[in-house]
Formats: structure tokens, C-alpha cells, sequence
């Protein structure tokens, strides 16, 4: 005959290694299949082409992996020059996602006068590119393109360049606003990208204003601005909503914010506070390589979207 307090025992110790047991297998299977990590505050970007070291080549896997670090934008300087049938899976990949897809690349020649000279040939120029931003948008869901003027020109005084890009800007935006296209102009630091028209942050606020386009806007780049200009925060205050897209890159050295001068952790408390919804482009080398690098990447975007 059983003894039935031997039994309860051997019962309760049965259940207990099961629980324990169910236990270890719940861990080794989030160990298995770890959930995605939270997301971002603001809708910091990496370029395609960022994560490669972990996502390898296909820019498909590189955005499944941002998305899963919890990232909830891309961008892609170089989109337009894809086959279309690429632009389409990548723009699929994203809206399967939930991502937003950053400003590309329009026009970006820093080699020649092109905005600040009034020419019909180079105006003809700039409308050809306009549409074929445009054509990128509709194929994409883009709505941002980014536009840097070009050169300025020695021989004519400033005031006139400054008239001549608004005006060929003007000209540009009845395609733009038709398509519902963006145009975010960028200034750059003359250190690294001397003779070149736009630079700061007031001078393109003072072009878009002129311009008088909702498909005219700025793009901030917070590496070139603090290098021309510095005063970050209060220079977006300034410009408030002329501002609809910004570039990262600590400075010196232009790799992931915590390696330079920059204090980014108040920069996007300040911009989350003042509500930016749009895209941070995060437009920079790493500290390190490899994987190593890139996760060190990360982890500078988890400290400074801790505030």
C-alpha cells in the first residue's frame, strides 16, 4: 500500500522540478529569440549601408536589423541613383516595417555656379532634376529630397546670388508642390567644403522665407553647423519649423554622438521637448570597426535618447 504522505511529497517535488524545469525552457527560449528593443524617441535614421557587419550586404536585412534595434527611420543619400525595382523592395521593406524613409539626395554638385547664377540653360537643369526627384518620390514615398545650391560666384555680389537662388528655387517649387516633394536645403562648413554658396543655418532660414514654399524647407546637419557656426539649440529655435530634417555627426571626427565636442543627449532632449517629428539622418562614420563599431553606434543613440 502507497504511504500517502510519501506520495504528496514525491508529488510536490515532481511539480517543482517541472516548474523549474518549464522555467529554464522559457529562458533558453528568449535566448533563442530575443524581442526587438524598445524604439527610439525621435526618429534617428542610419544610412543603408550602416549595419553592414551585422546585416550583411542586402539593404533589405540592414533595415530588418535597425527596425529590430529600434530604430523607426532610414535614410539613403543615394536612392535615386537605384533601379527602380530596388527602390520599390526597399520602400516595401520600410512600410512593412513601420519606418520612415528619410531625405535622399536631389542635387548636390559642388564642383560649379548653378543657383546663384540666372541662366536658362542651368534653370532648364534644375527642373530636369526636379522631376526626376519627383519621379523617385512617387516610386518611393520619399517626401523629403535634399538640395545643396552649389558655388558661389566671385564675380557677382552677394546680395545678387542670394536673389538669383531664390528665384531659381521658386521656379523649381510648382513641380514640388504638385508631387507634394520637400526640397530641404543644406548648408555646409567652408572648412571642409570651401567656396560653396550656403553655410549657415540664418542664411537659409532667410532663403526659405523668401522662397515662401511649403515644398521649400532646411536640413540642419549638426556636425557642419557647429563647426560654422556652433550655437546649436538656439539656432533651432530660430528657424522652428523652416527646419524639417537634420543630419548627426559629433564633432571632431564625424563619427557616432559621445565622440566629440557635441552634447547630443540636450540637442534631441530639446527637440523631442519642442515635438520634431521628422528624420535625423545619422550621417557619420563609428569609432571603431566591425561589429564592435556598430554597436557601439547603438549604444551612443541608446544613451543620448535616455533623458
Amino acid at each position: 500500500m502507497v504511504d500517502r504522505r510519501n506520495f504528496l511529497r514525491q508529488g510536490a517535488a515532481t511539480a517543482a522540478v517541472l516548474a523549474a524545469g518549464g522555467a529554464g525552457f522559457a529562458a533558453a527560449s528568449q535566448k533563442e529569440a530575443p524581442l526587438a528593443a524598445s524604439k527610439f524617441k525621435l526618429k534617428y535614421a542610419p544610412s543603408i549601408g550602416q549595419f553592414k557587419a551585422h546585416a550583411g550586404d542586402d539593404p533589405l536585412a540592414q533595415i530588418r536589423f535597425a527596425a529590430d534595434e529600434g530604430f523607426a527611420a532610414m535614410f539613403d543619400n543615394g536612392l535615386m541613383g537605384r533601379p527602380p525595382a530596388q527602390q520599390e523592395s526597399i520602400t516595401g521593406e520600410l512600410r512593412d516595417r513601420g519606418m520612415t524613409l528619410g531625405p535622399f539626395v536631389l542635387y548636390a554638385d559642388f564642383g560649379k555656379e548653378s543657383f546663384v547664377i540666372r541662366d536658362w540653360d542651368v534653370r532648364d537643369m534644375l527642373l530636369k532634376k526636379m522631376r526626376q526627384g519627383v519621379e523617385s518620390s512617387r516610386r518611393t514615398g520619399a517626401k523629403w529630397a535634399l538640395v545643396v545650391p552649389g558655388r558661389y560666384d566671385e564675380s557677382l555680389a552677394w546680395e545678387y546670388q542670394t536673389a538669383n537662388v531664390v528665384e531659381n528655387l521658386r521656379f523649381c517649387m510648382d513641380v514640388c508642390e504638385e508631387a507634394g516633394l520637400i526640397v530641404v536645403l543644406e548648408p555646409l562648413n567652408p572648412r571642409d567644403h570651401p567656396g560653396l554658396f550656403l553655410t549657415r543655418i540664418p542664411q537659409a532660414c532667410q532663403i526659405v522665407r523668401s522662397v515662401a514654399s511649403p515644398s521649400c524647407r532646411i536640413l540642419n546637419d549638426l556636425y557642419h553647423q557647429q563647426i560654422t557656426e556652433g550655437d546649436l539649440i538656439p539656432n533651432i529655435d530660430a528657424a522652428g519649423e523652416d527646419i524639417a530634417a537634420y543630419h548627426i555627426g559629433d564633432n571632431p571626427g564625424r563619427k557616432e554622438p559621445g565622440t566629440g565636442e557635441i552634447n547630443f543627449r540636450n540637442v534631441f532632449k530639446h527637440l523631442h521637448q519642442r515635438g520634431f517629428a521628422g528624420v535625423l539622418g545619422m550621417e557619420h562614420g563609428q569609432s571603431l570597426p566591425g561589429k564592435a563599431g556598430e554597436r557601439a553606434v547603438i549604444d551612443a543613440y541608446r544613451a543620448c535618447d535616455g533623458y
